[in-house]
């Protein structure tokens, strides 16, 4: 699964079982016995068209969810898309339309509002945070800092919005972190022998990262020949250190602090690469509205 997950990822389409697993698991949550309300309000026979609008500036995202929601109440709601996926709307933007059965798509409304407001937000963030780094060479990154159980979707909408994906699980790459470290150093392992033995059984394939916090634990992790250096907490100025000590012997990655105020100048340092948690973990839901028309509209 994992495979494949990486390849669709590059074309950005997110897997259609993965696709279908939230979804379900998001109705059979939302609905638990049956919406009450509206199985007891609203004729069977009713028809309703409504549409998807933006209410603040945003980048569209959660389309391929959105319409996965309302295909598994009801086949007979069709979804009529007016904006891509990536494309950057203003305030009261219609991106869908929805037309079909009126309990259908109330049943779906709140579900299918609540992928698309939080999958938007992290494709607005992202691009924020992009454009925060324009013409510099460096890469913005997630981290695996996501809502359990949504990860697939919140890293499709990293790049949705111009952004890289870090690893998506622990058996994606090697990134030694601190507690690794210190679990070594409990057991009298040096760290340079523990990294070189690292390299002797993991694929030649895999790249070795391994997180430091301090300038002086930097030397060695060139002399174990690690391929990426991961900067935790550091300012810019540590970072624009690190780098110069490195010289380009290893990758360098920039993560805690980074934020949007920040990002251009751990980008400016010479990092590679920074990797924002906040993106995924703080950013707060974009508005996103579901409108019903009138029948004369």
């Amino acid at each position: 699964m994992q495979g494949r997950f990486v390849a669709e990822m590059a074309t950005l389409e997110i897997p259609p079982a993965e696709l279908r697993r939230v979804v379900s698991v998001a109705l059979e949550e939302d609905l638990g016995w049956g919406d009450i309300t509206t199985d007891n309000l609203v004729p069977p026979q009713a028809q309703a068209r409504a549409c998807v609008v933006f209410r603040v500036d945003g980048v569209v995202c959660g389309i391929d969810v959105l319409t996965e929601v309302f295909r598994s109440l009801d086949a007979a709601v069709q979804v009529e898309r007016y904006e891509r996926e990536g494309a950057t709307v203003g305030p009261g933007t219609t991106v869908a339309m929805l037309s079909g059965p009126a309990r259908a798509i109330l049943k779906g409304e709140r579900v299918a509002l609540n992928f698309v407001q939080r999958m938007a937000a992290i494709a607005t963030a992202t691009a924020q945070y992009v454009r925060a780094v324009e013409g510099l060479p460096v890469h913005v990154i997630d981290t695996r800092k996501t809502t359990p159980g949504l990860r697939y979707l919140e890293k499709y909408a990293i790049r949705v919005g111009g952004g890289r994906n870090h690893r998506f699980n622990l058996s994606d790459g090697v990134l030694v972190k601190d507690n690794h470290l210190a679990a070594l150093r409990n057991e009298g392992i040096g760290t340079v022998e523990a990294l070189k033995g690292l390299r002797d059984r993991v694929p030649h394939t895999v790249k070795i990262e391994v997180e430091v916090d301090r300038l002086d634990q930097i030397p060695d992790m060139l002399e174990a020949g690690v391929d990426a250096i991961l900067l935790d907490n550091m300012s810019p100025e540590q970072a624009r250190e690190a780098v110069k000590l490195i010289a380009g012997r290893a990758i360098t990655e920039v993560s805690g602090g980074v934020r949007l105020d920040t990002v251009r100048a751990y980008a400016e340092a010479g990092i590679d690469v920074v990797s924002a948690g906040a993106l995924t973990h703080s950013t707060a839901a974009l508005d996103v509205g579901l409108d019903f028309l009138d029948a004369t509209d």
